[in-house]
C-alpha cells in the first residue's frame, strides 16, 4: 500500500510540474479564446509552444502559400506512440498495400483539417483549444490513437479576413446585423491567394496548398479525416451523418460508422442544449472536397458546419434574437472534434479492420481505363496529376481493346499502342480511380450540392475506352526528352499548337520579344503536314543577332519541339509570306476585378495567367473600370459576374467603339447576361419553353425537387466545333463541355458560331433536369461577334471553371492571341 501511496504522490507532482510546463491558448495569447480572432503567425507559436514543452506532440512544416504563410501539422499521441510514429504510419500503409510490409496496425489515425475557408475562422481557435485538452485532460485516449492537427489549411485566407475585421470591427464589437462589421469587402476572406475555394481542390489540385497537403495525406492515409466549416448564421451545428447521394463506392461501414460518430457528437449536444442537424445539405458525391476525397481513399471524411462565417464576427445577433459569439463557435468545434478522437479510440482496432477491406477492389466493374496518347502533352498533365495522387499506370501493349467507347458512348474496339495509357483498378487506389475516370456518374438523388459529372478523360479532352477486364499493359515508359539546337541556316522555325503548354511557350516568346505568326490553314513542308495554327517564327521577323539562342533556349526550357526549314515556299498550303499567315503581337491585357465580378472566376482567370501562361495582366476594378482608357489594352477579359451596376449604357457603349478599334472582349458564363437581348450586341437569350400559365398546385415540400428540372449541375454535354476559326484551332471537330448552369443562348445570327450544341444534344454525364435540357439542343457555346476591326468572344461554359477543366484553356488561349492579328482584322 506504501508503494501505491508513493507512486499516485509521484504522479500527482508529475502532473502538476505538466500543467506548469505547458500553458494554455489563454495564458499564452494573453486574451481569452473566443474574446478576439488569432493571427495565423501567433497559432503557429502556440503549436510550437506545445510542440517544444511536450515530448507527445510533434510539429512538422509541410508547404508554404503564395503569401508565404507557414503550412503545419501537428501529430499528437502517447509517448510511445510519438517514438514509433514511423513504424504506425508505414503499419497503416501496409494495410492499403502501397508500401510492402506488416499489414496490421490497431491505433486510430484521427486527422482534424481547420480553416479551409479563411473567413470561417472559429475553427483555427477552436483547433488551439483542441490540442490544448487532447494533451491534458484526454490524454488517455491518445494511447491508441494518432490525432492529426491542420490548424489553417488556408492562412491567406483567414489573415485577409482577421486583418480587415480588426481594422473595422467596433469596440465592444457590436451584434447588429447592419454593422460594417459584419459585412466584409469583395472578396472576402473564404478564398485562397489566388481565390480559389480550396474546399473543392482536393481532386484537382490546382493551388500550392492542396499540392503540398496532398503529399502528406497519401504519406499517412488517415481512418478519420473531419473537415471543419461554417455556414450562415441561423444555421444550427452540422455533422455527420451525410445527406443522400452517396457515392456508390462509400461502404456501408463508411455509412455506419458517420452514423455512429453523429450519435455520440449528439450525446455532448443534447447535455448542453445545443441545437444541430444530420443527413441534410451536405452529400457525398464531388469528389474534390475534404471530405469526399478522404472517402475515396478509405476514411470516414466527414464535415463539421458551425454557424456563423465571415458575417458572425466577435459576435452577431441572430434572426431569432439570440447572441451567437465567436466563443460558442469554437467551443462547439472544440467538442466535435474531441468527439470525433473519442469515438475513434473507443473503435480503433474496427476502424483498422474495416479500412483494410476497402482496398479490395475485385468488385468494381471496370477493371482498365485506356486513354490513347494522342496529344503527349495532354497525357502528361494526367500523369502529373496521377503521380501527385499516387495512382499507379501503365502503358498498353500492342492491340485491341474492347469497351466502353467515351467518344461516343458506345461499346465498341480501340486499337491501342504501347504509348497509350493504362490505369488500372486493380491497385490500392483503386477505388478513386474508378471515381475519377467513370464515364458516367451514377445519381441515386438529383438533390446535389455541387457538380454532378468530372470524368478525367472528358477534362483532359483524352479519347478512351473503360474496359470491364484488365488490359494488358506494361510498366515500361519511353523517357522523353526535347533538345532542339541552333540552325543558322533555317528560314524560320515551326512549332505545334495543339495544348496550353505551347501557348505557355509562346507566351514566353512574346516576353522575350520574339514575334512568331501562325497559319490560318493547315500546310505542308518537307513534307510534314502542320495544323492550322502552327507557330511559324521566321527570321525575318526577328532579326537581333541572339534570335536563334534565345529561341533554341527558350523551346528547350519549355520542352518543346522546334522545326527548322530552309524556305517558306510550302507544299501545299499557304506560303510563310501569305496573308493567311499572321503575326502575334504582345498583348497587354486587361482582367476585370471587384464588386459583381465572380471573385471565383476571375481567380481562375488570375491563376490562369500567372501560373500557367506565366503572361502578365493587369487587373481592374469594377468601383472605376468606368474611367479606365481602355485603348490602353488590346484585350479585356469579363469573369463571371452579375454586373448591372457595372455595366451602364455608357459603358457598354464605350466597350464597342474600343471593340470597333480593334480590341478583343472576352465575356466568360454568367457575365453574357450583361450583353444578352441588348440592341448593341447579336447575343440572344434562348427562351424558356412555357406553358399557359397555370396556378402552382406542387405541393409546398415537393417545390425544390421539382425545380430542379430547370437546372444543370455541372453536367457533360458533346459539343461541335468549327475548328477551322482560329477560337478553336487545335482541338478537333467534337469538344465536350462542362455545362455549368441551365441557361441557353441563341446561335448567333451576325457572327461566328465556333462551338455549338447540335439538334438532339443531351448530357453524357451528370445531372440535367428536363426544362433546362430542352434549350440546349441548337445553342451556342463558343462565339465570335465581329465589331469593326475587333471582336467580341462569348464563352458561355466557362473552361477555366477551378482550372481542371485542362481541355478547356486553350480556348482562352486561342482568343487573346489569335483573335488579336491586325491582318486578320482587316
Amino acid at each position: 500500500m506504501k508503494i501505491k501511496s508513493l507512486l499516485l504522490v509521484a504522479f500527482l507532482i508529475s502532473e502538476s510540474l505538466f500543467s506548469q510546463t505547458i500553458q494554455s491558448p489563454s495564458e499564452f495569447l494573453g486574451y481569452e479564446i473566443g474574446s478576439r480572432f488569432t493571427r495565423h503567425h501567433k497559432v503557429v507559436e502556440y503549436f510550437t509552444h506545445v510542440s517544444n514543452s511536450l515530448s507527445n506532440v510533434v510539429l512538422e512544416k509541410y508547404g508554404e502559400t503564395n503569401e508565404h504563410r507557414p503550412l503545419y501539422l501537428s501529430y499528437i499521441s502517447s509517448e510511445k506512440n510519438i517514438s514509433n510514429l514511423e513504424t504506425i504510419r508505414k503499419n497503416n500503409l501496409a494495410q492499403t498495400s502501397l508500401i510492402s510490409g506488416k499489414a496490421t496496425n490497431n491505433i486510430a489515425i484521427v486527422w482534424l483539417s481547420y480553416n479551409v475557408h479563411g473567413n470561417e475562422a472559429s475553427s483555427t481557435e477552436a483547433a488551439m483549444l483542441t490540442l490544448y485538452e487532447l494533451v491534458t485532460k484526454k490524454k488517455k485516449w491518445l494511447k491508441n490513437t494518432v490525432v492529426i492537427i491542420d490548424p489553417c489549411i488556408n492562412p491567406d485566407g483567414r489573415d485577409r479576413y482577421v486583418n480587415w475585421y480588426n481594422q473595422v470591427k467596433s469596440t465592444p464589437f457590436n451584434t447588429n446585423q447592419d454593422a460594417k462589421e459584419h459585412s466584409e469587402p469583395w472578396p472576402g476572406g473564404r478564398p485562397n491567394h489566388y481565390l480559389f475555394d480550396l474546399n473543392r481542390d482536393w481532386a484537382w489540385a490546382t493551388q500550392v496548398e492542396s499540392q503540398q497537403r496532398i503529399k502528406m495525406y497519401n504519406k499517412w492515409m488517415p481512418h478519420i479525416h473531419v473537415d471543419f466549416h461554417e455556414q450562415g448564421i441561423n444555421d444550427p451545428y452540422y455533422f455527420a451523418p451525410a445527406a443522400e447521394p452517396f457515392h456508390e463506392i462509400i461502404s456501408d461501414w463508411q455509412r455506419n460508422f458517420q452514423n455512429e460518430i453523429g450519435k455520440n457528437h449528439a450525446k455532448y449536444f443534447d447535455k448542453e442544449g445545443w441545437l444541430y442537424f444530420t443527413k441534410e445539405s451536405f452529400d457525398l458525391l464531388y469528389p474534390s472536397y475534404g471530405d469526399t476525397y478522404p472517402t475515396y481513399m478509405g476514411a470516414i471524411g466527414m464535415t463539421y458546419e458551425q454557424a456563423g462565417h465571415g458575417r458572425a464576427g466577435l459576435g452577431i445577433k441572430t434572426d431569432e434574437g439570440e447572441v451567437l459569439t465567436l466563443k460558442d463557435r469554437a467551443l462547439h468545434h472544440m467538442t466535435t472534434g474531441l468527439s470525433t478522437v473519442e469515438i475513434s479510440s473507443q473503435n480503433a482496432d474496427q476502424l483498422n479492420i474495416e479500412f483494410k477491406k476497402f482496398f479490395n477492389n475485385s468488385s468494381l466493374q471496370y477493371k482498365s481505363y485506356v486513354l490513347k496518347n494522342d496529344n503527349v502533352d495532354k497525357t502528361n498533365r494526367l500523369k502529373a496529376l496521377l503521380d501527385l495522387h499516387e495512382i499507379e499506370y501503365e502503358v498498353a501493349k500492342n492491340g485491341t481493346v474492347k469497351g466502353y467507347n467515351y467518344m461516343n458512348q458506345k461499346e465498341e474496339k480501340m486499337i491501342v499502342s504501347t504509348s497509350d495509357l493504362v490505369i488500372h483498378t486493380q491497385q490500392p487506389k483503386g477505388k478513386m480511380v474508378k471515381v475519377l475516370f467513370e464515364p458516367k456518374t451514377k445519381l441515386v438523388d438529383s438533390l446535389t450540392y455541387d457538380i454532378t459529372a468530372w470524368s478525367l478523360p472528358y477534362a483532359h479532352g483524352l479519347k478512351a475506352v473503360a474496359s470491364t477486364t484488365k488490359v494488358a499493359s506494361s510498366k515500361s515508359t519511353i523517357p522523353q526528352s526535347t533538345t532542339n539546337t541552333i540552325d543558322t541556316n533555317a528560314y524560320a522555325y515551326i512549332s505545334k499548337w495543339n495544348s496550353i503548354d505551347d501557348a505557355t511557350f509562346l507566351g514566353a516568346l512574346l516576353q522575350a520579344d520574339i514575334t512568331p505568326r501562325f497559319s490560318n490553314q493547315a500546310f505542308t513542308i518537307d513534307k510534314k503536314v502542320y495544323a492550322a495554327g502552327s507557330l511559324i517564327i521566321l527570321r525575318n521577323d526577328n532579326r537581333s543577332e541572339d534570335f536563334d539562342s534565345k529561341l533554341v533556349a527558350i523551346a528547350n526550357t519549355h520542352k518543346r519541339r522546334l522545326q527548322p526549314v530552309t524556305t517558306g515556299f510550302v507544299d501545299k498550303g499557304v506560303d510563310f509570306g501569305s496573308y493567311a499567315v499572321n503575326p502575334i503581337n504582345k498583348q497587354r491585357i486587361a482582367v476585370l476585378s471587384g464588386k459583381e465580378t465572380s471573385s471565383l472566376s476571375f481567380g481562375e482567370v488570375w491563376h490562369f495567367f500567372e501560373t500557367q501562361l506565366q503572361y502578365p495582366i493587369t487587373t481592374l476594378n469594377s468601383d472605376y473600370f468606368s474611367k479606365v482608357n481602355f485603348s490602353n489594352y488590346d484585350v479585356i477579359i469579363i469573369p463571371s459576374g452579375y454586373y448591372s451596376k457595372v455595366f451602364s449604357k455608357t459603358i457598354l457603349e464605350k466597350l464597342v467603339k474600343w471593340t470597333q478599334s480593334g480590341g478583343t472582349l472576352l465575356v466568360i458564363g454568367e457575365a453574357l447576361n450583361s450583353f444578352a437581348d441588348h440592341k448593341s450586341f447579336a447575343l440572344k437569350k434562348k427562351k424558356n419553353r412555357t406553358k399557359i400559365e397555370e396556378p402552382n398546385l406542387t405541393p409546398y415540400a415537393d417545390r425544390e425537387r421539382n425545380n430542379v428540372k430547370n437546372f444543370i449541375t455541372g453536367s457533360i454535354f458533346n459539343s461541335t466545333l468549327d475548328h477551322t476559326h482560329p477560337l478553336a484551332f487545335g482541338y478537333d471537330k467534337e469538344y465536350f463541355s462542362l455545362k455549368l448552369s441551365g441557361t441557353s443562348y441563341e446561335l448567333l445570327q451576325k457572327g461566328n458560331n465556333v462551338g455549338y450544341f447540335g439538334n438532339y444534344t443531351t448530357n453524357v454525364s451528370g445531372f440535367a433536369g428536363n426544362d433546362a435540357l430542352k434549350n440546349v439542343p441548337k445553342s451556342l457555346l463558343f462565339g465570335e461577334e465581329k465589331k469593326g476591326s475587333g471582336s467580341i468572344i462569348y464563352m458561355v461554359d466557362n473552361p477555366l471553371f477551378r482550372s481542371f477543366w485542362e481541355n478547356g484553356k486553350l480556348f482562352v488561349a486561342n482568343a487573346v492571341f489569335l483573335l488579336n492579328s491586325d491582318i486578320l482584322k482587316n
